[in-house]
């Protein structure tokens, strides 16, 4: 966070770092205290803290995208590009500051599909689903929006598991993954038939 940032970046910021680390329940003192803020300010600039959670979340969606997706420069294969999202995924929780997907950590404890940060965190998510989607499409999957449904679920389930094992993934959503595109018939970006 750079000195001249505003307090409404600060506050993003500070949301984004701290629900992520302690979860979406921290309170807004500790919230304003970490970004510099006053509660007054705080609530000038958001008018609640769930809408703070929404726009910290969108805040940081696209950067937290570009982690994962592998840009349009990437010229492999589609099955490439998907395998590459599990890959940086391995990576990232190799570095050892993987608290699982944002996403789904932040839909799993609100619990309320309407609150204004599960819309946003199912929005992301979707970005995933469709991301698999289009790459399987180029493919030639003959069923790719089922495949790219189970794509996300192993995604999340390697991303639990990290999570709740305390470990590196080894790997094993890179496999897994492969061996669903394997089983369609998803092989070097094109369909074996």
């Amino acid at each position: 966070m750079t000195t001249s940032a505003t307090p409404r970046e600060r506050l993003l910021d500070a949301a984004g770092e701290l629900f992520y680390r302690d979860g979406v329940n921290i309170g807004v003192d500790a919230l304003c205290k970490a970004a510099g803020v006053s509660k007054k300010s705080m609530y000038q600039l958001f008018r609640s803290k769930d809408e703070l959670i929404a726009e910290s979340l969108a805040s940081r969606g696209p950067s937290y995208q570009a982690l994962l997706h592998p840009g349009p420069e990437d010229d492999r294969t589609a099955r490439d590009r998907i395998l590459a999202v599990f890959e940086r995924q391995d990576q990232m929780v190799a570095e050892g500051n993987f608290l699982g997907c944002p996403y789904v950590s932040t839909a799993i404890e609100l619990k309320n599909p309407e609150h204004p940060g599960s819309v946003v965190a199912r929005h992301f998510k979707q970005q995933l689903t469709d991301f698999f989607h289009r790459e399987l499409r180029k493919a030639g999957a003959e069923d790719p929006a089922t495949l790219a449904i189970q794509l996300t679920i192993i995604f999340d389930g390697a991303s639990a598991r990290a999570v709740v094992r305390a470990q590196n993934l080894g790997g094993i959503g890179v496999v897994t993954a492969a061996a669903l595109l394997d089983a369609a018939g998803v092989r070097s970006g094109e369909l074996v038939g």
